[in-house]
């Protein structure tokens, strides 16, 4: 065995599967993951790791039980820190957090703790491992809105903390973006999602679907008629944003945010399904994030020959490069340097193409990446029959709009403390794309553990 090398991880054939919506990583066996752990130093002092993990998980403790083949004590460690291991270890950009931060990655490559996470996880699942539920509760009522990763991992924390929380969701199944958002191939939803929203419920949280807070309901009337003590809103970012161009509003064209709920939370990619979905035969996307990615690669599994239609060079893709990585070897088209500036129509204002200009990279801009310029003259068309707009997410105001007291900034995201969630109204905590903006599934779960955090300290005696 090199120490220096981490144990391959099994996936699926690219070839096989571009056609299918199975996951493609298929995970370490017992015998894998117990020889990738063995490479762990096992750091005792300073462990770079956790400092590297938004959720402070205790990565060489649950890695040394691993090693010893110690499962359901390695589950423990993990579930003391994040109620979604399985989603965090399939989703999360180890590469630049706790792999990032890994010893044994300086002079070789990193441990694979994202894949031990996500071994840990399935097996525990496999294995019927709950997680402790508080013997008693302590009688204060807490809302969450939204049951994302923010909201989920508030409710866990706060369940175990001894409150009686119920979730308020908008839609008909929980799991915010992990349901609606990413792929049934990257994320399996009744397997994986599913399972870890049950794992929230048995800790004792109540979830509530079909609630749209600031219609259904407002946040007053929580306090108010329904007695609850404390709020976090978790609702995340779901208004897409788009560029503005002509030929925007065409039949054929649609938000990342939009196309990716069609075929995760209404199934179109299953044959027993009948969701009315574009089938395009030639699709591009506009952007380079990782919802450009899952997009791309979704629309690449219905049939369609597929371009990514990025502004600034491969350098600069916001995407994690193992998303970019699997989207090349499927055949997605990487149109790089490249901006639309219209869309094109037939007789009936379906799309039949886009009209793109060459950039080209200049000084650096304010988030340190080089600023795109455009090239004089540089005008093609790309014949297309779709476009998904995948530029990014603000959050609804619907919430903000309705709540009294509620600050929010100039992009309509809640104004809340970094360290609690503390927002400018009595009692309401805010956390994750909400208050940031789209971000990570992790960073919203570290969100939902300070808005915790900052709710029990809130409803504490003085």
């Amino acid at each position: 065995m090199d120490v220096l090398k981490k144990v391959p991880v099994r996936e699926q054939d690219p070839k096989v599967r571009a056609t299918n919506f199975e996951e493609v990583c298929y995970g370490y066996n017992q015998e894998e993951a117990m020889e990738e752990a063995s490479r762990c130093l096992k750091c005792k002092n300073n462990a770079k790791c956790i400092s590297g993990c938004p959720v402070a998980i205790n990565i060489p403790g649950f890695i040394k039980e691993v090693e010893e083949g110690n499962f359901m004590k390695a589950a423990e460690i993990i579930a003391e820190s994040s109620a979604l291991p399985a989603v965090c270890g399939r989703v999360c950009p180890q590469e630049s957090q706790c792999e990032g931060q890994c010893i044994r990655g300086i002079k070789g490559e990193p441990i694979s703790i994202g894949k031990l996470e996500r071994f840990v996880a399935d097996w525990s699942r496999e294995n019927g491992f709950v997680p402790m539920k508080p013997e008693k509760t302590n009688g204060k009522k807490v809302a969450v809105i939204g049951s994302g990763p923010a909201g989920l991992t508030c409710a866990g924390d706060l369940a175990k903390m001894g409150y009686e929380v119920t979730i308020f969701e908008a839609l008909h199944e929980p799991g915010g973006v992990l349901t609606y958002g990413i792929p049934e191939f990257r994320l399996p939803k009744n397997s994986v999602v599913r399972h870890e929203v049950e794992n929230v419920k048995k800790l004792g949280v109540a979830i509530e679907t079909n609630v749209i807070i600031g219609k259904s309901v407002t946040i007053d009337q929580l306090f108010d008629e329904e007695g609850f003590q404390a709020v976090f809103i978790g609702s995340g970012a779901g208004l897409p944003k788009f560029m503005g161009i002509p030929g925007e509003n065409a039949n054929g064209v649609f938000s990342a945010n939009e196309y990716l709920t069609r075929n995760n939370l209404m199934k179109a990619f299953r044959d027993d399904y009948d969701t009315p979905i574009m089938y395009g035969k030639k699709v591009a996307v506009v952007g380079g994030g990782n919802v450009a990615m899952d997009a791309a690669r979704t629309a690449l599994r219905l049939g369609a020959e597929v371009h990514i239609v990025y502004r600034r060079s491969e350098a600069e893709l916001p995407a994690r490069v193992e998303e970019v990585h699997h989207a090349k070897e499927e055949g997605v088209i990487f149109n790089l340097l490249t901006n639309p500036v219209e869309i094109l129509t037939d007789e009936n204002d379906w799309v039949r193409g886009m009209v793109v200009r060459k950039m080209e990279l200049g000084e650096p801009d304010a988030s340190g990446r080089r600023r795109p310029v455009e090239v004089a003259g540089s005008d093609y068309t790309i014949e297309v029959d779709t476009v998904i707009m995948s530029l990014g997410t603000s959050p609804n105001p619907l919430i903000s709009s309705t709540t009294e007291g509620l600050e929010t900034n100039k992009w309509k995201c809640i104004v809340a403390e970094e360290h609690t969630g503390k927002t400018t109204k009595e009692g309401v905590y805010a956390g994750g794309d909400a208050v940031t903006g789209a971000a990570t599934v992790i960073l919203a779960m570290e969100a939902g553990k300070a808005g915790a955090k900052g709710i029990h300290e809130y409803l504490s005696p003085k």
